[in-house]
């Protein structure tokens, strides 16, 4: 015998009415409708690269979308990041003061000391993959720039009178046509005229880097390539090449600029018997040094001035050993130049010059 309660047609009819109204029922629909939407955006943008029968892609991809932003929010925070931290990802610029081919077997000199502790920082610190490098000593045309192509790049002995073993020198060195033709694009599309040439390594370039990169005790084991300067005393043109460049160091390729900060070769001879700088020597120094850390915006200006000044041909007969911090500094873009070192010595200074940080600030210089 049944212990429930006999219900009439009429509580029949009552109990059997639909409990929801039709609206309520089309919100539901279109809620399950929404929700298995969602499940397929998932299945379709949240994808592992988990086997199938993983137990996170048995959860439809949802362990994965609250452990990790999409692909579109992980494209946008990779490009905020990117622009917060584009400076301290882009490669300083040096300047080298080189001197000439003796300072590399005079270890006891400061300036052979300084060199190696830049190269050092270099090679521990930025690490680059490629080095570009300009030298005072190689001008090509008045309104053309060569880039070396070479992959196998012998030494310039560029240089007179001295011992015959200097001419037997040699600095290990491998070329790049694939960071060359980089140069040559980039210039291309600044609109300056330049082409590829096979050429040696002058000893702007080999000299001052077997000071800082010693070959047994801190090699640097990257690709050099070398270009020329404009065989012209334009400033503002040199500023450009460098503009040009700039991009390199978004790369990792490091751009070094090889010249002097107060070169006068004629007064050279009055000056042996004395290590005491020329009156010219210590007021172009600290006129360098106040242009090359000038605010960015001044800077390019401010280094132009430079030639004009009184004493500017007494402290560079020919701008040519000048004319690549001007390149250095154009690459430079917003980055502040800090003179790095300093030693006057009769009618030549050793100014070194960086522009730019050392990633995480750990420079020692």
């Amino acid at each position: 015998m049944s212990s429930h309660p006999t219900l009439t047609p009429n509580q029949t009819n009552q109990q059997q009415q639909p409990t929801k109204k039709p609206s309520t029922l089309t919100a539901l629909a279109i809620l399950t409708l929404l929700f298995a939407i969602s499940i397929a955006f998932f299945l379709a943008n949240f994808r592992t690269e988990e086997p199938r029968n993983s137990p996170t892609a048995t959860l439809f991809g949802l362990k994965r979308f609250f452990s990790s932003t999409s692909p579109v929010s992980r494209e946008v925070l990779k490009t905020a990041s990117d622009k917060t931290g584009d400076k301290m990802s882009r490669t300083p610029i040096y300047f080298l003061s080189h001197g000439g081919p003796n300072d590399m077997y005079q270890t006891d000199h400061p300036a052979y000391k300084k060199l190696g502790q830049i190269g050092r920082e270099i090679t521990t610190k930025v690490k680059p993959k490629a080095v570009v490098v300009f030298s005072a000593h190689w001008q090509a045309g008045k309104d053309t720039i060569q880039v070396n192509t070479a992959e196998v790049t012998d030494l310039i002995y560029d240089f007179y009178g001295f011992p015959s073993h200097y001419y037997e020198e040699k600095y290990p060195n491998v070329g790049s046509r694939e960071i060359a033709n980089k140069v040559l694009n980039l210039l291309g599309k600044a609109g300056i005229k330049a082409e590829g040439v096979k050429r040696g390594l002058d000893h702007g370039v080999w000299a001052s880097f077997k000071c800082a990169f010693e070959p047994e005790s801190n090699p640097l084991n990257v690709p050099i390539v070398q270009v020329s300067l404009f065989k012209n005393e334009d400033p503002i043109e040199h500023y450009r090449l460098g503009q040009a460049v700039s991009s390199l160091r978004d790369e990792n390729i490091l751009i070094i600029v090889s010249g002097m900060a107060v070169h006068n070769l004629r007064d050279l001879w009055f000056s042996m018997d004395s290590k005491r700088p020329m009156p010219y020597t210590v007021s172009f120094d600290e006129a360098l040094k106040t242009a090359a850390t000038a605010p960015p915006a001044e800077r390019e200006q401010a280094l132009a001035d430079l030639l004009k000044r009184p004493d500017a041909r007494q402290a560079h007969p020919t701008f040519d050993h000048l004319l690549p911090i001007h390149v250095g500094a154009g690459a430079a873009g917003d980055d502040v130049g800090k003179r790095l070192w300093t030693l006057g010595e009769g009618s030549m200074s050793w100014a070194q010059f960086r522009f730019g940080q050392v990633a995480n600030g750990s420079s020692s210089l």
